[in-house]
């Protein structure tokens, strides 16, 4: 065998092995996957449902303001949404989750814009909040109420918002919307 024909059967084997290897990666990924799902189709609606809540109907800012409970409504399977529930504990709300697998429903059911939705909606105190809204922004609109505005809404996820911090990455400069039941908005906060 010339050397150039041995140099095409090893680079054919190395090739074969490394396709071998890809496929073996992917095969433990959707087994992994398939097991996950399997698990969480398994549970009844009310294992599905995990509420997270303080001795209290109310929890307390660092400031020492009373705060309304927080009830946040995601998808099972949504990491950010949890993290973003975190993000409210620690500036002192009280949060209840509840996970659900339609949510598009619900945002229309509380009348959240199409253009302001986002991975998860949360009800505080009669008012929306729609997506990765700052704690912050949500203590100074529970304080200002402004009139006729039903919520807060953080469109998409954009990266640097709460619960979608990505260590070694720029945040992305994003817009928190305040909407009206009527579906007309305007900038509350710009970070």
């Amino acid at each position: 065998m010339s050397k150039r024909a041995k140099q095409r059967q090893i680079a054919a084997s190395s090739r074969r092995a490394s396709r071998k290897a890809w496929l073996g990666i992917g095969v433990a990924l959707v087994t992994v996957l398939g097991v996950g799902i399997a698990v969480f189709a398994g549970r009844s609606d009310q294992a599905a449902t995990q509420v997270s809540v303080a001795a209290s109907d109310t929890g307390a800012a660092p400031d020492g303001a009373v705060l309304p409970v927080v009830d946040v409504y995601k998808d099972p399977t949504c990491g950010c949404c949890s993290k973003w529930v975190e993000h409210l504990e620690a500036a002192g709300f009280t949060v209840r989750t509840t996970d659900t697998g339609d949510l598009a429903e619900f945002k229309t059911k509380h009348n959240v814009p199409a253009l302001v939705r986002s991975c998860h909606t949360a009800l505080v105190d009669g008012y929306v909040m729609e997506g990765h809204v700052p704690a912050a922004d949500v203590q100074r609109f529970l304080r200002e109420r402004p009139a006729n505005v039903a919520g807060l809404g953080v469109p998409g996820m954009p990266i640097g918002s709460p619960g979608m911090e990505v260590a070694g990455t720029q945040a992305q400069r994003y817009d928190v919307i305040a909407f009206a039941k009527d579906g007309s908005t305007r900038v509350f906060a710009t970070h």
